[in-house]
């Protein structure tokens, strides 16, 4: 199994184990409030599944109906996630107007906040490790996850926190109240996930520092051609695709071209991981004065 699939799958995992502890949490104090953050944990096991499917298919292989690959899956699963952590803030913010109707006082609040802060524990380190390999692996799917799981850690913030209070304080508003700020958080961060699979989606290009990267590359191994013009990048999951036109002698042979290509697709495809790359070959009337030069 690759490496970015198992980790989904342990993600799906520890959502389970989080999702058990935050149920007894609430069965254990009655909180509307941690009743609210166990609802978002079943949204992490649904989401940590639907990361763990979308990895699946973005590893097939190119075929016939798909010949650049499968990678863009991973771009609707964070979608999907983030539209799941929109939906969990709703039904937080559903609840909360209820609780609000008819306030309750809290059954065993320290053993609550004890266990549910186990959990919420679990969520942190396991959500900044998925945010590091997703980075670390260029995987939109498990980056979107890591998001989802330390979302996951706001709303336990909030919700130990307002619980925490109510106790102390005796006003018993405030668990709802601190649920409902916390699920406004919850849609602004849902918002951003949503928007950035979209730029994905919508074939945007790699940073800038990838971009400028690329062009030094072929600056420094395209020794032989005069220059390399419209320079393309996209981003399609854990693969970049490149593509550049690379001006030539006329007099040149393909294979001597050829040669000059091969170079720099392994300078590329070396330095970028995942690279895909295109190229061009155009002799020396089609250059272009703002064209990249070549040393």
């Amino acid at each position: 199994m690759e490496r970015a699939q198992a980790a989904a799958l342990a993600s799906a995992g520890l959502g389970l184990l989080v999702l058990g502890l935050k149920f007894g949490a609430w069965w254990i104090t009655g909180s509307l409030a941690l009743y609210s953050d166990a609802l978002e944990s079943i949204i992490n096991v649904v989401a940590a599944m639907t990361a763990f499917v979308a990895l699946r298919v973005a590893a097939q292989p190119a075929d016939q109906e798909h010949p650049y690959g499968h990678h863009k899956a991973e771009y609707f699963s964070a979608v999907i996630e983030g539209a799941l952590i929109i939906v969990a803030a709703v039904m937080i913010l559903r609840d909360a107007y209820g609780a609000l109707q008819d306030l309750k006082p809290i059954d065993a609040p320290l053993v609550g906040v004890a266990v549910n802060g186990v959990a919420t524990v679990i969520n942190l380190v396991w959500g900044v490790m998925l945010m590091r390999r997703g980075r670390d692996w260029r995987s939109p799917a498990l980056v979107a996850d890591g998001k989802h799981v330390l979302a996951d850690v706001v709303t336990s913030g909030g919700v130990l926190l307002g619980l925490g209070l109510a106790t102390l304080t005796g006003w018993l508003v405030l668990d709802p109240v601190i649920a409902v700020l916390v699920a406004l958080n919850i849609l602004w961060s849902g918002w951003g996930m949503v928007r950035d699979s979209v730029n994905g989606l919508m074939d945007q290009a790699a940073p800038a520092e990838m971009v400028a990267q690329i062009r030094r590359l072929i600056s420094e191994h395209g020794a032989g051609a005069l220059e390399a013009h419209d320079v393309r990048t996209r981003h399609a999951g854990q693969a970049t695709f490149i593509d550049f036109h690379l001006v030539v002698p006329g007099e040149m042979t393909v294979a001597e071209s050829h040669a000059i290509c091969d170079r720099l697709e392994s300078a590329i495809e070396g330095a970028v991981e995942g690279a895909v790359v295109a190229i061009h070959v155009e002799p020396a009337e089609e250059a272009k004065q703002r064209g990249l030069p070549v040393i």
